[in-house]
């Protein structure tokens, strides 16, 4: 028969588990290890930034049953591009001007058959630009390039890329405020269970990813706001 004071020892341990566990559970801790006193912890950050360069193609084509009508027109599309951007206000260096390239369907080895527009011809004309809201800007104001004519094709990419450069000026405070939160979660853990926190074993800084700020899980250029998450893990001693 087991002793009455046997029967306590064994419910108080099991009691100041349950305790421990609980806890646990209300810090959102990866794990308590009571035989080595660690405690793991992760620290979450997030924040959303403005992307600081946009790349935007702009693509235009012709077909015809000419070469030179056809490299003719095409020019005559790139000058008129050219032109609406430098009304944008774009300069010398912020403007990459791409080659014309004129195709003779005929004299593929699989362009066969009877063509009725037998050349075809693509011009490309890029935005660089640290200025990403006057890029965006004129890519929702094309209308007056469609209305002379100038077909734009969506193959060059057609909505600007936008792209977080500076992402090294933001990326040590990310992972400060996610370490700041650890230590946080660890302490507070360790006042409510009786103990001290020690000094830290192990960091973990994880990994920084980068989603677009409509939603996207992940980024595909298309947001110009981009979403910052990073979750470090960290091991404390407990005394």
């Amino acid at each position: 028969m087991t002793h009455p004071i046997t029967r306590l020892l064994a419910a108080a341990l099991v009691g100041a588990g349950i305790a421990v566990a609980g806890l646990a559970i209300s810090h959102g801790l990866e794990r308590f290890r009571l035989a080595d006193r660690t405690v793991t912890v992760k620290g979450l950050a997030e924040k959303e930034v403005e992307s600081d360069f946009a790349i935007w193609r702009l693509a235009f084509r012709r077909g015809g049953g000419s070469f030179g009508d056809v490299q003719k027109a095409l020019s005559t599309d790139r000058d008129a591009v050219l032109a609406f951007l430098k009304a944008r206000g774009f300069k010398d260096d912020e403007i990459e001007i791409r080659p014309l390239a004129v195709q003779d369907l005929l004299a593929r080895e699989y362009g066969g058959g009877q063509q009725q527009l037998r050349f075809q011809g693509t011009g490309q004309v890029n935005v660089k630009s640290a200025r990403v809201g006057d890029v965006q800007a004129a890519a929702l104001a094309v209308d007056p390039l469609i209305q002379a004519g100038v077909q734009i094709s969506s193959d060059g990419g057609g909505n600007p890329e936008f792209q977080l450069r500076g992402f090294n000026d933001v990326k040590a405070p990310l992972l400060s405020e996610a370490t700041r939160n650890a230590r946080e979660q660890a302490e507070k853990f360790a006042a409510e269970a009786g103990a001290t926190l020690g000094p830290l074993k192990i960091a973990n800084q994880g990994v920084i990813s980068i989603s677009g700020g409509d939603g996207m899980d992940h980024d595909n250029g298309g947001s110009r706001v981009k979403r910052l998450r990073v979750v470090s893990t960290f091991v404390y001693e407990m005394r």
